[in-house]
Order: C-alpha cells, then sequence, then structure tokens
C-alpha cells in the first residue's frame, strides 16, 4: 500500500543520494547486499538476546539502504534482470531473520510465548505473500498491492519491538498478531487477483 501512496515523495529523497553513490563507483546490488547482511545479521544478534532497542534501529537502519538500490538502479538508467531477481531473495531473507529472530527471543523464554508464535504465523505468511506474487507474475497473471507489502511488515514488527524496547507492555504480542491478521487478508486478497486474472484470460 505504501508503495502505490508514498513512491514518489521517497523518490523525490532517494534519486539524488542514488546518484551520488552511483558516481562515487558504487553498484546497485552492492548496496542490496550489504543491507541485507546487516539487517539479517543486527537482527540475529540482537532480538534474541532480549536487546530490542538495538536490534530494531539496526534492523531499520540497513533496511532503508533497500531504497538506495532502486535509486542506484535508476541512476545507472535501469536495474537488471539479475538484480530484480537478487533484490527479492535479499527481502526474503530479511524477513526470514526477522521474525525468526523475534520468535527466537520470545520461544527461547525471555519473551511472551504466545508472541513467538505470531512470529512464526508472519514468518510463514510474508513467504506465501511473496510467492504468490512470484508464481503469478510466471504464469503471466498479476498479484500485485493488497493490504501488506513488505514495506508495513517491517513498520508494524518494528514498531513493535521499537515500543517494547522503551518499555510498552505486550507491544511485540499486539504488533505481530496484527500484522498476522492483515497478511492473512493480504493473501487472500492476492489469490482473488489472481483468480480474476485466469478468468479474463480465458475470455
Amino acid at each position: 500500500m505504501l508503495n502505490i501512496f508514498a513512491r514518489a515523495s521517497i523518490s523525490r529523497v532517494t534519486d539524488p543520494i542514488g546518484v551520488a553513490l552511483v558516481r562515487a563507483g558504487l553498484k546497485p546490488n552492492m548496496m542490496t547486499v550489504l543491507g541485507t547482511a546487516g539487517a539479517a545479521v543486527g537482527a540475529l544478534v540482537f532480538f534474541p538476546r532480549g536487546m530490542l532497542l538495538a536490534g530494531t534501529f539496526t534492523v531499520w537502519g540497513f533496511a532503508m539502504l533497500d531504497l538506495l538500490d532502486g535509486a542506484m538502479a535508476r541512476a545507472r538508467g535501469n536495474g537488471t534482470p539479475f538484480g530484480a531477481v537478487l533484490d527479492a531473495t535479499c527481502d526474503r531473507l530479511v524477513d526470514g531473520a526477522l521474525f525468526a529472530a523475534i520468535a527466537w527471543w520470545c520461544l527461547a523464554g525471555a519473551g511472551p510465548a504466545r508472541a513467538g508464535a505470531a512470529a512464526l504465523v508472519c514468518l510463514v505468511l510474508a513467504q506465501v505473500i511473496s510467492y504468490v506474487k512470484a508464481r503469478a507474475e510466471a504464469s503471466g497473471l498479476s498479484a500485485d498491492g493488497g493490504l501488506i507489502e513488505r514495506a508495513e511488515r517491517l513498520i508494524i514488527a518494528l514498531a513493535g519491538t521499537g515500543l517494547q524496547g522503551f518499555g510498552v507492555p505486550h507491544a511485540v504480542e499486539v504488533s505481530l498478531w496484527l500484522l498476522a491478521a492483515l497478511s492473512v487478508v493480504t493473501l487472500l486478497q492476492r489469490m482473488i487477483a489472481v483468480a480474476q486474472g485466469a478468468r479474463e484470460a480465458k475470455t
């Protein structure tokens, strides 16, 4: 959803940065890998230890690099097929590391066990939602959009860990169950879009 409403505003900020980074000799794929490595390592190091604020700000900071690789690709003229696959793969790795790390913290006894269950639900749904889109596009159909995409997943999950890190009780559990519910809605929206596209393709 944010991709629809905020893309133009964000691009006005990131595109000049992307141009500067390209002129400095950096490549979009390098930024993608750097952001992925930093976010995944930050999540797996900090969250299982209960260092919620450190984990939140580390993952958020490196995830912001994901905005720059697209800006850098545009500055170079356009992205490449390999770059698109790399970006999508790295997004899934960060999602997996984030929710696995939160589940680890919860289920190891340091956090609320029910939040750990919610984190695992969110992990599975995040992967399935992305797979539906990829598989639909491979079949010549469209499954874009939906209530919750990757940006919203990160915002909701990290808002929960950040608020709990600041001492707000139950913030992680509430945010993850909310995210799980919204992710179910998104999965249904994408499946309906695929079904409609398949019917239209037959006519």
